[in-house]
This record gives structure tokens, sequence and C-alpha cells, in this order.
């Protein structure tokens, strides 16, 4: 891996080819960085603190169209080259942390990807952007992005479906590492210049911050552009998509109508120009090809997942600038003509503006009614802590995790709730239980080490803080923070132990600046 990283360091520092506008804004700032290929080395290897979880082998017998560009990109390096990438993105604090439409997007981008993954060779994960921009990326390792403006404008789940099915299949069939094949030189070298402008923000002056997450993000949504998928990609992303679309149990329409709807710009007004017409550029012939592709596939005639109508509305709720606004969205007609979903917005929406009364009684209402829906016990037991109503709030939780154990999104409200009434022991255990199943996110980290502090285990609270730091890409602020664990009185030697050889793993992947900065910290 540092051997092809010094070989792309060398071939930059030979020269470099203009590559249009967006590329000549960040060549400029690349121009600023100091050994390039040594930092880039550093984050790629330091970033493999983030596991994605492996999916079942597909339903779509595809032959392996990447292997080609193994010689110039491999599978191994490419995970790394997107776990870099994410790094940055969190870095910048714009992903959605919401764990419940974390989740959503997540089981909605499994389920396709279990139809397409190529014998269970490729790793996924999903997660949401804080855009209102029309727009959707597939990154190198199998991150997709979706941004809050795509979900909010989608007017059915089998349009969201169709367009992660679409990001889906650029990850398997690597089109990523297939691009950069056939382009060679041309093609590295704007992949370096974008990725050292993300380099570059990260280690910026006193604006870094923003410059940081500015670039981040904007890396995010142009990172399609910057690669510059050809017109036969696309068309094969679509033609697979299709395919795991149906294979799936979605409608194998679904795609086609959400690329005719922001072609004609019939989404809502308050949304940004859509950025997906951009990165994926669609024609009438291209909507005619996948309607006529999708017609080959038995029609299916779905119903939209309530879950789906959650997470909209989560996403909807947030976007608003005031809780009154929010408030007055659900409040457009009559409680007695809305569905159980607008209801559930309404609910969230009465909660974020203090008026727990009202949100409590819907929650009653919707949990009694429909008991299989986590969404519901959640509100209602949140909005029971709201009330002061402790013993029912815990009850509420309670039960609710009786029938679904280890859920991600109730474990996380439990836990907040635990904290707040002073019950951080137990609070702390149950995260840990669940760190044990799934790969956490940078916040669900935080919040183990706010409970460990909050439980009295300083040091296991300074343990996973320097986690939080180095999952961002703040290797500095990890190894700090593993000192301050060191500091703590009475350690015991497994935990002593375990903090030294963490702070030598990290040391290993530190440039000499870091280095030197961090013997000045």
């Amino acid at each position: 891996m540092r051997d092809h990283l010094e070989r792309l360091g060398s071939i930059i520092g030979n020269g470099l080819h203009w590559c249009g506008s967006y590329s000549q804004t960040i060549f400029a700032t690349w121009c600023q960085m100091g050994n390039w290929a040594k930092k880039l080395a550093t984050l790629m290897v330091t970033t493999g603190l983030i596991v994605a979880p492996a999916l079942s082998s597909g339903q779509i017998n595809l032959p392996d169209m990447g292997s080609p560009a193994d010689a110039l990109l491999s599978k191994n390096e490419e995970n790394r080259l997107g776990r870099a990438i994410m790094t940055q993105i969190r870095a910048s604090g714009e992903i959605v942390e919401d764990p419940q439409i974390t989740e959503y997007i997540n089981e909605i981008g499994y389920r396709l990807a279990a139809q397409a993954n190529q014998n269970g060779s490729h790793e996924f994960s999903f997660f949401v952007i804080d855009s209102p921009v029309i727009n959707a990326f597939a990154l190198p390792g199998g991150f997709i992005g979706v941004h809050t403006g795509l979900l909010e404008a989608t007017r059915s789940e089998d349009e969201l479906a169709g367009v992660l099915a679409h990001e889906v299949a650029h990850v398997t069939q690597r089109h990523i590492a297939r691009r950069l094949h056939a382009t060679q030189r041309q093609s590295i070298l704007s992949t370096a210049i974008m990725l050292g402008a993300i380099l570059a923000g990260a280690a910026g002056g006193a604006d870094s911050n923003v410059m940081q997450g500015a670039i981040a993000v904007a890396q995010g949504t142009a990172a399609q552009q910057q690669i510059n998928f050809t017109r036969s990609n696309e068309y094969e992303a679509d033609r697979i998509g299709i395919t795991a679309l149906a294979a799936a149990g979605f409608d194998p329409q679904g795609m086609a109508s959400f690329f005719e709807v922001i072609s004609r710009g019939t989404t809502p007004h308050e949304f940004r120009v859509p950025e997906f017409l951009r990165t994926h550029p669609v024609s009438s012939a291209r909507i005619a090809e996948a309607r006529g592709r999708a017609r080959n596939y038995q029609p299916v005639h779905t119903a939209d997942s309530i879950t789906y109508g959650i997470a909209k509305a989560r996403m909807i709720i947030a976007s608003r600038v005031t809780p009154a606004a929010a408030v007055a969205y659900y409040e457009r007609e009559p409680y007695e003509y809305q569905s159980d979903v607008e209801r559930y917005g309404r609910a969230v929406a009465y909660l974020r503006a203090g008026r727990n009364v009202e949100a409590l009684r819907i929650f009653e209402e919707l949990a009694n009614k429909d008991p299989k829906i986590i969404a519901y016990h959640i509100g209602l037991a949140d909005t029971q802590l709201e009330n002061e109503l402790i013993v029912e709030s815990l009850n509420s939780f309670e039960s609710a995790n009786e029938l679904f154990p280890r859920n991600i999104p109730l474990t996380i409200h439990y836990a907040k709730a635990l904290l707040r009434i002073g019950d951080a022991d137990r609070a702390h255990k149950m995260l840990l239980d669940l760190l044990n199943i799934v790969p956490p996110t940078p916040e669900q980290v935080r919040l183990i080490a706010n409970a460990a502090i909050e439980a009295g285990e300083t040091a296991e609270a300074h343990y996973y803080m320097a986690e939080y730091r180095l999952m961002i890409g703040d290797l500095i602020g990890g190894i700090n923070f593993l000192r301050q664990a060191l500091a703590v009185p009475n350690l015991d030697e497994i935990q002593r132990i375990r903090f030294e050889a963490r702070i030598d793993f990290i040391r290993e992947f530190m440039t000499e600046e870091q280095l030197q900065r961090l013997q000045r910290s």
C-alpha cells in the first residue's frame, strides 16, 4: 500500500494536467501541501479503524467486471481510499446522526446490496448527508451517501430504492477503479488532487474547520463528477440496479420514475437544482431505456413501508428552521384526515416545540394501534420522559427492549434516557453491549464516552473519546486522550497495556510533522 502511494506521489511530482475549473481550484489548495503521498498513506491506514459489515452472497450472478482495475487499484486500496474520504466527511459534521434515519437507509441499502453484490465480495455502508441538494453518490469501498434533499424529493420508497440500487451497482461493478484503469495517469492525478484538497482542509490554519467542512462535503457530492463516469457506466448501473430492484421486491419502475421527476423539474421549489442531474446525466433516451428494461420484469405494486414515512417525517422536521415551522407543516390538514405516518410527524413536531401533552396523546394512540412499529415505542417513551413520567418511560423502554432486543435506535434512545435520570452505569453497559454487536458511528462512540464519565469510569471515558477523535481523523487528539487515560490514578495493568499499545499503533502512521506537533502538545 505504501509503495503504491509513494509511486502515486512520484507521478504527481512530475507534473499535473489541468482537469477543469473544479480541479484547478483544488490544485491551488494542493500546492500548499508537503509530502502528499505520506499524508494520504497516514489517513488511509488510520481509517482502517472503521469496519463495514459484510453482506451475504447475492442472488444476481454477474461477472467480476472490476478485475482488470486491480492492477491499478486493488479492492483493499479502494476500501482504504473510501474510508479516508469518509473520515473527512464525518469530521465535517454534516452526516445526519439520527439513529432512526440511519437505520432505515441502511436497511433499504443492504436489502438491495444483497441482490447485486457479487458473491459477497463487496462491503457496504450507507449514510445521510444533511443537505437540501438533491443528490446521492458512491465512494470507493462501498460507502454510499444520500442527501436529505433527495430523500424528501422522492415520492415513494420505490423511487428511493431506485436511486440506491443505481449507486450500489456503481460499487459492485467497480466503476471508480475501472475509470481509473481506463484513463490511467490522468484519472489518478484528478483523484489525487481531489483528495489533496481534503487533506489540506484538514491541516489548515485558523479557519481550517470551515475549510474542512466545506471541502469534505463538496467532495462527497462531487466525487462521481470528478471521476467522470462514462455514459456506459451510467447505463450499466441502471441495468444492474433495475435487476436488483426487482429481485429485492421493489417496483422496477422506481428508478425511471425518479429520473423522470427530477429531469422535468417537478421537485418541490424549495429544493435546489438537483445535483443528481450533473453527477448522473439523465436524458430522455436513458429514461426510456430504463422504463423499457423495467417492463421485462413482473409488475410490482408496492405500498410504502411505515419506516419510509417515519424516516422522511423525521428528516422533514429536522430540516425546518424552527419547531413552529415543523408544527405548521403537519397542521396543514385536520388530524382526523391524516395517516398514521402523518400523525407520527405531527407528534414529533409537537415534541420538538415543547407541546409535550399533545405529543403524548398521539404517541399513546399510535403505540396501542400498531405495537410492531419501534418508532412509536421510542416516541412514547421519550415523550413520557419529557412529561416527567419517569417510571412510565422506563417501563415503555423496557417493554420495547424485550420486543426488539439490541435494536440500534431503541438502545441509543434508551441509553440517553438512562443518562438523563442518572443511571449512567446501566447506560454504559447497554451501549458497550451494542458495541460488541454492530460497528458504531462516531457519535455513538462519543455517547459511550459520556456514559463512561458519568458512571465514574474516567479512564474508559478518555479511551472512547480517543477512539472518537481517531474516527474523525484527529490522530494527535486521539493520543492526547489516551495520555489522559494513562494519567488516571489506580489504573489497572490491563488497561495500561491496552492504552499504551494503542498509542504505539497510532504513532506508526503519523507523519514527522504530526509527531513534532505531538511532542509540543
